[in-house]
């Protein structure tokens, strides 16, 4: 193994089931317990907001999609990963600074989803927009989920998995350059893709949003610990400015314990950001209770 190097700097069984008009009701008001993002805001009832009755459906898209990046970072779970799938209902408050409070209801998928199981899950979520500014605020809750026994379950099985691995992992390129994900290596892709969500809800903005198109590179660490400690390099294809942005990626990961991420990410040189380098580190604080 190589030596560490310096990083770079439902209702119960049987019970009634609430009709979907009542589950949308319940799942905003659950808003107030939800998992929160650093930068707290007000609500939109307060001076200076006005409903905007001009709403872009296109921003309750982007309001869904850093709402579940979040969310994924937050649980911590590449067993349990989530991808939007329709946004049923929102609503949106606008001020002078063309900033935008969201409030909106989402159906999403389970990424892997495997036969027989159900894909689909609900989250409702409050987004905070400080206009062109990355890192928008949520409050976000989800349910229909992965069963907590099966996810862990799964999540632990992965990590037994990496840990007897006699050479720690090294590998090139995901998917190959034919688009193929080799089933050995989903595990892996799924892990990144862990971490490179808390990147991209990061960088996200009223304006752009990113997909993980290519784990580029990936080398893991021998540790002193019981956790999953390795560096990795994504591509992200950013949108709508079609650019596709590298980004090294740091993640320490154990089953059940909050995810840590730290990363680097190379952007295109600005006449205001000559430097061209962006970064950022986090933990996730707690598991999610209501995941």
């Amino acid at each position: 193994m190589q030596p560490r190097q310096q990083l770079l700097p439902v209702p119960g069984p049987g019970g009634p089931r609430p009709t979907t008009p009542m589950l949308a009701l319940l799942l905003l008001l659950a808003l107030q317990e939800s998992a929160a993002a650093p930068a707290g805001f007000a609500g939109p009832e307060d001076s200076g907001w006005r409903q905007d009755t001009e709403l872009q459906r296109g921003l309750l898209q982007q309001a869904a999609r850093a709402a579940l990046h979040f969310f994924n970072f937050r649980a911590g779970s590449p067993s349990a990963l989530r991808v939007l799938s329709t946004v049923q209902q929102g609503r949106a408050w606008i001020n002078s600074k063309k900033e935008h409070k969201i409030d909106l209801v989402f159906t999403t998928e389970r990424y892997n989803p495997e036969e027989g199981e159900e894909r689909f899950g609900k989250c409702s979520a409050r987004v905070f927009f400080r206009n062109e500014k990355p890192r928008p605020a949520i409050n976000v809750t989800c349910i229909r989920f992965v069963e907590k026994s099966k996810r862990q379950q799964e999540d632990y099985l992965l990590y037994k998995h990496m840990k007897k691995l006699k050479t720690p992992l090294d590998v090139v390129s995901i998917p190959d350059s034919h688009g193929y994900i080799d089933p050995s290596l989903r595990p892996i892709w799924d892990l990144a893709f862990l971490g490179s969500s808390y990147v991209m809800w990061e960088k996200t903005t009223q304006f752009s949003h990113y997909y993980m198109a290519q784990l580029s590179s990936l080398k893991q660490w021998k540790t002193n610990d019981d956790a999953i400690d390795f560096d990795y390099t994504v591509l992200l294809h950013e949108f709508p400015t079609q650019e596709v942005i590298p980004c090294r990626i740091h993640l320490v990961w154990y089953p059940g314990k909050p995810l840590k991420v730290k990363y680097h990410c190379q952007e295109l040189q600005t006449p205001e950001e000559a430097s061209g380098i962006e970064e950022g580190s986090a933990m996730a604080p707690t598991e999610l209770s209501n995941f």
